[in-house]
């Protein structure tokens, strides 16, 4: 199996990318897919800004890809990350996990969210509606709990 991955400005579209992993496939019987928003923080944010260290987060997105691919028989597998300037209601990320079963594609759309959250080389930076640029987002300890889990 080969993964899909995929660093990009543009906007995704995760049923094309669905239909696009699933087309001419009867072996598939399970699809997860989880998409990350960019929220609107109580109505202040006027985007989100995302930048990635080019060339060693597609290493590193690669390098996850491959370990779900260890962990659980999977069919296919998905990872598109964007960059540049996000707007509230937005998609940043999208994981979508394929297999016969859906154990495995919930477990591994799992594993590489808490994967990506935690050792993706991506900076987030919020811009605010009044037109101020806040630090760039500290990384959270919660996030760095749940990757544990698969250790």
């Amino acid at each position: 199996m080969n993964a899909t991955i995929r660093i990009q400005t543009e906007p995704f579209d995760a049923a094309r990318e669905t239909d696009l992993m699933t087309a001419g496939r009867a072996d598939v019987g399970a699809v997860v897919a989880f998409t990350g928003l960019c929220r609107d923080e109580g109505g202040k944010l006027s985007s989100l800004e995302l930048e990635h260290y080019p060339g060693m987060a597609e290493a590193e997105l690669t390098r996850i890809a491959a370990r779900a691919e260890e962990r659980w028989p999977l069919l296919g597998l998905t990872v598109i990350h964007r960059f540049g300037m996000i707007s509230p209601g937005e998609g940043i990320v999208l994981v979508l996990a394929a297999s016969a079963h859906r154990e495995a594609a919930f477990e591994a759309a799992s594993f590489l969210m808490d994967y990506l959250k935690t050792r993706a080389p991506f900076w987030k930076r919020e811009h605010l509606k009044d037109g101020t640029v806040g630090a760039w987002v500290e990384a959270k300890v919660q996030d760095d709990a749940a990757a544990e889990r698969w250790a």
